[in-house]
C-alpha cells in the first residue's frame, strides 16, 4: 500500500505518533488510508449538507475495513457570484481544486480517494484530480435540490434570475417575485434543473466514476446517504482489485459520457469540462467529436431550463426537473435506451467494479413522458451543437435544446459590448431591439479573465420575453440555466485576436444551428484590414491569481486548460 511509507518501520515512529495525537488507534493506523475530499461549506446550498454525506462515506469506508481521512476543498456558488466581479473567480477554481487534491493525496500517501462535490467547477476539478493522481477513486455527489412550488407550479432559481426582467415586462409584480423567493429553492442540493452542476453529476455517472443514481437521487432522500455509504464501501473493493480512474476513464467512456450529455440536453459548460478531464486522463479530445456524437444521438430528456410538453399537449407547459429524471429511471435508464441503437459501449468498466452491461441488465424507463423512447425523441440530434464559421474558426457552443426552433436560423445586426456589465445595462434600460445580436466580448478565459457566465444578461432577455427576438453571443460562457439563442465559448476569444474582437456595431451576423454555422457577413479583405488595425486591450486584472491564470490558460475550444 502507498500508506506503508507513513506507517511501516521504526523510522516511521514520528508519523505514527502524529496520527495518535489525533486519536487514531493502532488498528486504524495499519489499515488502508482513504482520503475523503469534501467540498462542504456554509456558502453553497448544494454543499451545506455535505458534512453529513461525508459522515456517511466515512461510515462506509470503516465498515469495509479502511481508515477515512477527511479534508476540505473550496467551492464557489455561481448563483451568489453571478453578475459581479465574483464570477471571474468561478471557473478558475477548477484548477485550484484539482491541484489541491493532488497535493493532499500525494503528500499523505493515500491509498484511495472518495471525492464529494456537488456544484459547477467542483465536480470537474475533482475528476481532473482523480485522473491525475490515478489511485482507486469514486465520486459521490450531494444530489440535486428539489424543485420549488409556487401557486401550483414547479419553479427553481431560474425564475428568480429572470425575475427582474419579468417585473419590467409586467409579467409579475415585485410582490409576486418576493413570494417566489420564499419557495423557489426549498432546501439543500444543487439547483433543480439540468444546469451545470447536475449536468456534471450526470456526466460523472455516465463516465463510470459515480455509482448508479449519483446524478439524479435528490439531496434530501435517504437513498442519497445510502449511496454515500455504498461509495465508501465500494472504494475499498476498487482498492482490493486495483481499479484506477484511468482504467475507467477511457476513450469509450468519454464517448459514453458525451452521448448521455446529448441525450439529456446538458449545460454548454460540459464542453469546457469534459475536454479538461480527458486531458488529465491522457485521452485525446476534439470539439468536432462532440458534433459527431450529437448528430447520431437523439435528445431524449428535456429538463428545465428547456420547456417540455408531456403528453404532446402544447397547452400544458411543464418544467421537468432532475427529481423527475430520477423517478423515471435516472441516468441508467437513459443509457439503457441508448443501447438500443448501439450508441453506448457497454463493455466499459465502472466504479461498481462491473461492466456497464452488467450495471444496466435490469434497468428500464419508468416514465416515458420524462425519458422518451429512442424512436420518439424530442429531437433527432443531441442537445448541444458546436458552430464553426468566419466568426468562430475554432468553434462556439450553443445549447440548441434550450433554443426555440423558430430562431435556429437568425440574422441580425451586431450590438457590440466590451463586457457583460455594459450589455446588461443596455438590456435593462430597454435599448435592445428586436433583431439585435448582442455581442459581449473580452469575457473569455484570458480576456475576462475567468470566462464569466452571462446568466444576468440571458435571464434579463428571457424575463422580458425577448428570447425569440434577439441573439446573444460571447467569448465568455453561459450558465446551465440560460435559455434562448445564446452562443458562447466563441474561439479564438477577443483577447487572443479572434474575429469576435474585430466586430463593429451594425455588422450583420448569421447564425444557423441546423448547419452548425455562425458567420459575420463581411468579406475576408475587410476582416484582414481590421486585423491590421487591432491592438490588444490592457488586461482587466494585473496581479493576483487571475493574472497568473490569464497568462497560462488555453482557449475555451481546448477546455480552458491551464498548463
Amino acid at each position: 500500500m502507498r500508506s506503508d511509507v507513513i506507517t511501516t518501520g521504526t523510522e516511521r515512529a514520528a508519523p505514527r505518533g502524529l496520527l495518535k495525537a489525533m486519536g487514531y488507534t493502532d488498528e486504524e493506523i495499519y489499515r488502508p488510508y482513504v482520503g475523503v475530499a469534501n467540498s462542504w461549506n456554509e456558502i453553497v446550498p448544494g454543499h451545506i449538507h455535505l458534512d453529513k454525506i461525508g459522515e456517511a462515506v466515512k461510515t462506509g469506508v470503516r465498515m469495509a475495513g479502511g481508515t477515512p481521512m477527511e479534508f476540505g476543498v473550496i467551492g464557489v456558488c455561481d448563483g451568489l457570484a453571478m453578475g459581479h466581479e465574483g464570477m471571474r473567480y468561478s471557473l478558475v477554481t477548477r484548477e485550484l481544486i484539482a491541484d489541491s487534491i493532488e497535493c493532499m493525496a500525494k503528500a499523505h500517501a493515500f491509498d484511495a480517494l472518495v471525492l464529494i462535490p456537488n456544484c459547477d467547477k467542483i465536480v470537474p476539478g475533482m475528476l481532473m484530480a482523480a485522473a491525475r493522481v490515478n489511485i482507486p477513486t469514486i465520486v459521490v455527489s450531494g444530489g440535486p435540490m428539489m424543485a420549488g412550488r409556487y401557486r401550483g407550479k414547479y419553479i427553481s432559481v431560474q425564475q428568480l434570475f429572470e425575475g427582474r426582467g419579468s417585473v419590467m415586462a409586467g409579467k409579475i409584480t415585485e410582490e409576486e417575485l418576493a413570494e417566489m423567493e420564499e419557495c423557489a429553492c426549498p432546501g439543500c442540493g444543487s439547483c433543480a434543473g439540468m444546469f451545470t452542476a447536475n449536468s456534471m453529476n450526470c456526466v460523472t455517472e455516465a463516465l463510470g466514476m459515480g455509482l448508479p443514481g449519483n446524478g439524479s437521487i435528490p439531496a434530501v432522500f435517504g437513498a442519497r446517504f445510502r449511496l454515500a455509504k455504498r461509495a465508501g464501501m465500494k472504494v475499498m473493493e476498487l482498492l482490493e482489485k486495483n481499479i484506477r480512474p484511468r482504467d475507467i476513464m477511457t476513450p469509450a467512456a468519454f464517448a459514453n459520457a458525451l452521448a448521455v450529455d446529448m441525450a439529456l440536453g446538458c449545460s454548454t459548460n460540459t464542453t469546457l469540462h469534459v475536454p479538461a478531464i480527458a486531458y488529465e486522463a491522457g485521452v485525446d479530445f476534439d470539439l468536432e467529436s462532440l458534433n459527431e456524437i450529437s448528430e447520431k444521438t437523439p435528445h431524449l430528456v428535456t429538463l428545465s431550463p428547456a420547456v417540455a410538453h408531456p403528453s404532446n399537449d402544447p397547452a400544458k407547459e411543464v418544467y421537468h426537473h432532475v427529481e423527475d429524471l430520477n423517478e423515471a429511471g435516472g441516468v441508467s435508464a437513459v443509457m439503457k435506451e441508448l443501447t438500443k441503437k448501439n450508441l453506448i459501449d457497454t463493455a466499459v468498466l465502472t466504479v461498481t467494479g462491473s461492466t456497464l452491461a452488467e450495471n444496466l441488465e435490469n434497468v428500464r424507463i419508468l416514465n416515458d413522458d420524462v425519458i422518451r423512447p429512442i424512436d420518439k425523441p424530442y429531437h433527432e440530434q443531441g442537445g448541444i451543437a458546436v458552430l464553426r464559421g468566419n466568426l468562430c474558426p475554432d468553434g462556439a457552443v450553443v445549447k440548441r435544446s434550450a433554443v426555440d426552433p423558430s430562431v435556429w436560423t437568425f440574422e441580425g445586426r451586431a450590438r457590440v459590448f466590451e463586457c457583460e456589465d455594459d450589455a446588461v445595462g443596455e438590456i435593462f434600460a430597454g435599448r435592445i431591439s428586436k433583431g439585435d445580436v448582442i455581442v459581449v466580448r473580452n469575457e473569455g478565459p484570458k480576456g475576462g479573465p475567468g470566462m464569466r457566465e452571462m446568466l444576468t444578461a440571458t435571464a434579463a432577455i428571457t424575463g422580458m420575453g425577448m428570447e425569440t427576438e434577439v441573439a446573444l453571443l460571447t467569448d465568455g460562457r453561459f450558465s446551465g440555466a440560460s435559455r434562448g439563442l445564446c452562443v458562447g465559448h466563441v474561439s479564438p476569444e477577443a483577447a487572443s485576436g479572434g474575429p469576435i474582437g474585430l466586430l463593429r456595431d451594425g455588422d450583420v451576423i448569421r447564425i444557423d444551428i441546423s448547419k452548425k454555422r455562425m458567420d459575420v457577413q463581411i468579406d475576408e479583405a475587410e476582416l484582414e484590414n481590421r486585423r491590421r488595425q487591432w491592438t490588444p486591450r490592457e488586461p482587466n486584472v494585473k496581479d493576483g491569481y487571475l493574472a497568473r491564470y490569464a497568462k497560462n490558460v488555453s482557449s475555451a475550444g481546448k477546455g480552458a486548460v491551464v498548463s
